[in-house]
């Protein structure tokens, strides 16, 4: 793909994101606390986020191992974060969950779909279209790489303790709804979010590129308007327990 056609594709997803971001104002994407049947067919959610996630780290394998850079230090610590996140998302979270949820395939083959993009998005930019000489091993030690890897490993911290808190919530047997405190949950009722947004701030920081920006984009888009939706449904559910003014649906102190 020439820098032309990327950047052409870029600016799609950009606009895609943008859709999606006013569209899950109106429409719940049906898993999780808002599953529903009227999504179709369904499947276990252990599955399901195996079979959704799965395919961005494969697909970033493959662009790495056909790639003529792929012995690039740099860009292998680019593909080496990537890949812990999604490892942990693919292969870890999935066995953590507890419970018996389900997820409509409809949901599972949009978010495999959006990942496989995701991964042309990024290992198209770090292997392939990025100039040659764009990320010399200096770039270690730049200020952009040094603030973002921060900000990344901040954000996978948050994303991976919030997880266990909601994990943990409830006993085995236990159906009944509790809110979610400690951690950054005292600041947003989407910590989980939170976090892992963060890390995609950070990517695109490290990274330095249009492409880790647009994932950022999508990223918020498609995690903001369900935040909202949980921040709804936990000033309902817990009247006086929280401060829905103070505390914020996704990011601290602003959304």
């Amino acid at each position: 793909m020439s820098p032309y056609s990327f950047n052409i594709f870029l600016i799609v997803m950009a606009i895609l994101a943008v859709i999606v971001f006013v569209s899950l104002f109106f429409v719940d994407a049906g898993y999780g606390k808002f599953f529903q049947t009227k999504w179709g067919p369904f499947l276990d959610n252990r599955i399901g986020w195996f079979l959704m996630e799965v395919p961005v780290f494969i697909a970033m394998l493959v662009l790495w191992w056909f790639s003529d850079r792929r012995n690039d230090v740099v860009r292998l610590i680019f593909l080496l974060l990537f890949e812990v996140h999604y490892f942990n998302r693919s292969f870890l979270f999935p066995r953590r969950l507890r419970g018996k949820g389900r997820m409509p395939w409809t949901i599972v083959l949009m978010g495999a779909l959006f990942n496989t993009l995701n991964a042309l998005m990024q290992g198209g930019w770090i292997f392939y279209v990025s100039p040659e000489d764009r990320y010399p091993l200096s770039w270690l030690t730049s200020v952009a790489f040094i603030a973002g890897i921060a900000v990344f490993f901040a954000g996978m911290y948050i994303n991976i303790q919030s997880d266990g808190i909601i994990r943990n919530l409830r006993k085995p047997g236990d159906t009944a709804h509790y809110l979610p405190k400690g951690g950054m949950f005292r600041y947003v009722t989407s910590a989980n979010y939170f976090g892992e947004f963060l890390e995609w701030v950070g990517f695109a920081i490290l990274t330095w590129s249009w492409a880790g920006a647009v994932f950022a984009l999508w990223t918020f888009a498609n995690l903001a308007p369900r935040a909202a939706r949980i921040h709804d449904m936990y000033s309902r559910e817990f009247q006086g327990e929280f401060d829905p003014d103070k505390v914020k649906r996704m990011i601290p102190f602003l959304y």
